[in-house]
């Protein structure tokens, strides 16, 4: 029974931890170098503060728990922007197991959201 609590929240919580970490190195300039130059040349460089606040409000949604939902939605579209960046740019497709992640921590935490109610 605890497992069944547990799983979900260390599926959601490994996504909001790189959301956190990518947001701070952003914000505060310590963003691996090839991460810069991959994003420089997409012409992404002058948006890295922005990117990187809005990362950690996602983080925060998604953490907190009246929040969740949205929080879920708003790094499933941050996570598949940076999807499409890594096609795009021929990068290896690192946030799709982000986004599996996510998916499936979801899931686990609130099937609600995802199949029709009994009534």
């Amino acid at each position: 029974m605890k497992a069944k609590r547990i799983i979900p929240i260390i599926l959601t919580g490994i996504p909001a931890l790189v959301l956190i970490i990518g947001g701070v190195s952003k914000i505060i300039g310590t963003e691996p170098e090839p991460v810069v130059e991959f994003l420089t040349r997409l012409g992404f460089r002058e948006y890295f503060i922005p990117i990187g606040i809005i990362s950690l409000v996602i983080a925060g949604l998604l953490l907190y728990p009246k929040t969740t939902r949205i929080g879920f939605l708003s790094a499933i579209c941050y996570f598949s922007g940076a999807l499409s960046l890594e096609i795009a740019g021929k990068q290896p497709v690192v946030s799709v197991v982000f986004l599996i992640l996510l998916w499936t921590g979801m899931f686990l935490k609130d099937k609600g959201m995802f199949l029709p109610s009994e009534k």
